[in-house]
């Protein structure tokens, strides 16, 4: 039996990250994923300035495309352009990405086994034994990087307490669509999608194209991501790479860990409520999961979590009903002075909660705060 003392599964960006963490803390880490590597995940594509201050190595080489400048529009209509004055979102590929992370992960001393499928775990007070890639393996501790439908937190009886969304996007080649008006530019579509938004989002070659909305839409995204794509002058019949994907969106203090068990990520549902992304929860919550195994108190993961994410995440929530119920109202906010800065800051990571916006920007806000108790 090979034995390890942290065993990671899953190399989307927690689990790399996780395991990067903890090899450089001297751990002998095995971060073990089902698939074979390079492979892509349906994602956007999209890393903050937030994301990018939490990310465990440099990600330059994988950065197809800077994002500096939003478009907003509502219901299709009235527009909103804003110049953000600076680098905003890198666009990446998560087939890039993932094995970017994934061997930096081995490059700082992990063990990656990819086209590794993690089974029959059996979770006791000394850690987990499970079979990988066909081996038997004893870690000290798990941590579950594997989705939040995955095998780590099905076996330490995790999981509870997390809502899903839904989510599909295509690509559509540069020349099917005119790159244009997407240069350095990322395009919003509120009031479109009950529960969520459309976008366009630059990369390399090509532009994403996604639609998402609360789990009741998923039967009516395939129409919604085709109108969209009209209302953007692509031919939806040349859209490739069609993917629809789940959103996991976690409850205010979800538990994440039990035992010596801890979910990061998608795992743990956390997904952002407002924007989708996790990129940024992704990292976060490697980094304090890696921490508490590395000081042996995985019971510290939790109030660390907790103390990191939930207040951004309350926030997120409140948006998440007001921008459903009262797109407009919203497009009328970010119209206001100084609001846009705000949410700029807010993706910057210069400004960590809405109601730390001062000046101009802070009374619209504070009135769609006011506003989600009647969403």
């Amino acid at each position: 039996m090979e034995r390890f003392d942290a065993l990671v599964v899953g190399a989307g960006p927690a689990g790399s990250t996780a395991a990067i963490q903890l090899a450089r803390g001297g751990a002998r880490v095995l971060l073990a994923d089902r698939n074979r590597f390079p492979r892509d995940k349906p994602c956007g594509g999209g890393l903050t300035g937030r994301a990018l201050r939490n990310v465990p190595c440099d990600v330059t080489p994988v950065v197809e495309h800077v994002v500096e400048r939003f478009v907003l529009r509502v219901g299709y209509g009235r527009r909103l352009a804003r110049e953000t004055g600076g680098p905003l979102i890198s666009m990446t590929q998560r087939a890039r990405l993932d094995l970017h992370l994934a061997e930096e992960a081995a490059g700082a001393g992990a063990e990656f086994r990819h086209g590794a499928r993690v089974e029959d775990m059996q979770v006791d007070g000394h850690g987990a034994v499970a079979l990988v890639g066909g081996s038997r393996v004893r870690a000290s501790y798990v941590i579950g990087a594997d989705g939040a439908n995955g095998v780590v937190a099905r076996s330490a009886g995790l999981g509870e307490g997390i809502v899903t969304g839904v989510a599909v996007e295509a690509n559509a080649e540069w020349g099917d669509v005119s790159p244009t008006p997407y240069a350095g530019t990322a395009w919003v579509e509120l009031g479109v999608v009950p529960g969520g938004y459309g976008w366009v989002f630059p990369k390399g070659s090509h532009a994403n194209l996604g639609v998402g909305g609360w789990h009741t839409e998923g039967p009516r995204l395939r129409n919604h991501l085709e109108r969209l794509a009209r209302e953007h002058g692509v031919d939806a019949g040349k859209l490739r790479d069609l993917r629809g994907h789940r959103l996991p969106m976690r409850r205010l203090a979800a538990r994440a860990v039990s035992g010596r068990v801890l979910l990061v990520g998608d795992a743990a549902g956390l997904v952002d409520p407002l924007s989708g992304d996790g990129m940024y929860e992704a990292f976060v919550s490697a980094r304090l999961a890696a921490d508490a195994v590395l000081a042996d108190q995985p019971e510290a993961y939790q109030s660390a979590l907790d103390g990191s994410l939930d207040r951004h995440a309350s926030a997120s929530w409140k948006a998440k009903h007001v921008a459903d119920r009262f797109p407009r109202v919203c497009f009328w906010a970010l119209r206001a002075p100084g609001v846009f800065d705000a949410v700029a800051g807010l993706l910057r990571g210069d400004l960590a909660h809405p109601h730390d916006a001062r000046g101009l920007a802070a009374p619209p806000l504070r009135a769609l705060s006011r506003l989600a108790r009647l969403a």
